[in-house]
């Protein structure tokens, strides 16, 4: 996602992946849409400080298409949000 322009704010060591899209405002008008979009669902989150799209991937059935969908819709939404605002 750091190729996409936006930020991976956590080691990612478990299921549990935190995206910032820049400022609170942002995070969660991406948030938002990625919500009404319907590829997928995260959550709003807050850590250290920064406000932050939550992705938790807990299903063993996801497949790695269904992670390269969801990071698709991510960074389209993302674009589309940003380009708005």
């Amino acid at each position: 996602m750091t190729e996409a322009g936006f930020d991976v704010l956590n080691d990612v060591v478990l299921n549990q992946v935190l995206v910032s899209f820049g400022d609170a405002e942002t995070t969660r008008r991406v948030i938002a849409s990625i919500q009404e979009d319907g590829t997928m669902w995260a959550g709003e989150t807050v850590w250290q400080g920064n406000t932050a799209m939550r992705i938790s991937v807990s299903s063993w059935m996801t497949t790695d298409e269904d992670v390269e969908q969801s990071i698709e819709a991510i960074c389209r939404v993302a674009e589309a949000v940003t380009v708005k605002h």
